[in-house]
């Protein structure tokens, strides 16, 4: 395999480009690889379930960005180098992992 340690060009590039190659970050460099085939992959029941709820993960994180109110008491409360983002996200499973059905989230008192 062909390593270059600098490359203006690629240098921070990532995601798909025309459907066919995908840019990966490393600790190492950047990593060009063929877009996987996940045609014939069949999620169980199981996995359909855990996509679902991450995809409410998601919607709630979002608009808790949107709301300058909820952003401002996520970022009183986290630590230097954390995100909202990512916050919202830990604290909306953190609520509905504990039985909270039909939760939205909120900051955990954990």
């Amino acid at each position: 395999m062909a390593r270059q340690k600098t490359n203006v060009v690629m240098k921070g590039v990532t995601g798909k480009l025309a459907g066919m190659l995908i840019f990966k970050q490393y600790s190492y460099g950047t990593v060009v690889s063929k877009l996987p085939d996940r045609s014939k992959v069949t999620l169980s029941e199981k996995q359909k379930n855990s996509n679902g709820a991450f995809r409410k993960a998601v919607k709630y994180a979002q608009q808790v960005l949107k709301d300058p109110a909820k952003c401002a008491a996520y970022r009183s409360v986290l630590p230097e180098g954390k995100t909202v983002y990512h916050a919202a996200i830990a604290d909306y499973f953190a609520k509905n992992a504990k039985g909270e059905e039909g939760s939205e989230g909120g900051l955990s008192q954990a």
